[in-house]
């Protein structure tokens, strides 16, 4: 039975696209980079070479768990690093707590329940995915997708939407038991009982661990991070750009793929 578990958002709190890495150090001293996706031949995401050694010296300390809003397909693109080559989290977490993976292998009885909880508790996906579709100006809207039939997002040109848009969304989505989240180009609409939260919390059961440690940076994270028992959140995300902070949440100052790499370094304290 474990002591800890390390439960973390990837995208933009431990892994980072070219666009987010924000690297404002000149050329020269910025820090080499790790690739630990890759699509269509290309590298879309990145740690730092000391993040990726910090992850996997973690790794043998305590169970990793990804928890991540990435479908299924998008998140098993990702290669984190480990302490051997072939290392696979025991546990992970994909679609915002839609589909809980075990050595890498949905478990079906956690799909079954979550299924049950959504038919019961919101509205259904088609009545959002259509009011989006009515909603969103083609003007700004360059994508609109439905994500593992569990919930919807749209991409979009953020310096162009219009003022109060995002709250009117949020505010129709909440009558109907949904919640929506702005991640840079992205606006998710996502069921409430769809949450990273409880999906931490059936892992929490499952492996007995007495203390979690958590990281994230988005408003999807938010509950995540009151779940845990020590949180850090980057200088970055909607969590910053609100200034939200909690009991046992540390805001960290430092920002882009820097700050992936000083979370680990702050958890990689705690459990040592």
């Amino acid at each position: 039975m474990p002591q800890f578990l390390v439960a973390s958002d990837l995208d933009r709190t431990l892994v980072y696209s070219n666009r987010a890495l924000a690297l404002d150090v000149p050329d020269r001293l910025a820090p080499r980079l790790l690739s630990v996706e890759v699509h269509d031949g290309r590298a879309l995401s990145f740690m730092t070479e000391q993040a990726a050694a910090l992850l996997a010296e973690i790794a043998v300390l305590a169970p990793v768990v990804p928890i991540t809003t990435r479908t299924r397909t998008q998140y098993e693109r990702i290669n984190l690093p480990g302490p051997t080559a072939d290392w696979t989290p025991p546990y992970a977490v994909c679609a915002n707590g839609g589909h809980l993976l075990v050595d890498g292998v949905p478990d079906q009885d956690w799909q079954r329940a979550i299924r049950a909880r959504l038919d019961a508790e919101s509205a259904p996906l088609a009545q959002v995915v259509e009011h989006l579709a009515i909603a969103a100006d083609p003007e700004w809207t360059h994508k609109r997708r439905v994500a593992d039939e569990l919930f919807a997002y749209l991409v979009v040109e953020r310096a162009e939407l219009p003022p109060g848009w995002i709250a009117e969304l949020s505010a129709w989505c909440a009558e109907r038991g949904w919640k929506v989240s702005l991640q840079g180009r992205k606006v998710y609409a996502v069921p409430a009982p769809l949450s990273k939260s409880a999906a931490l919390a059936e892992v929490r059961r499952r492996t007995g661990a007495e203390t979690v440690l958590a990281a994230g940076d988005s408003l999807l994270d938010a509950e995540l991070l009151l779940a845990a028992d020590l949180a850090w959140r980057p200088g970055h995300g909607e969590l910053a750009e609100t200034a939200w902070t909690a009991e046992g949440v540390t805001a960290l100052t430092e920002t882009g793929v820097s700050a992936g790499e000083e979370i680990l370094r702050q958890m990689l304290k705690h459990l040592g």
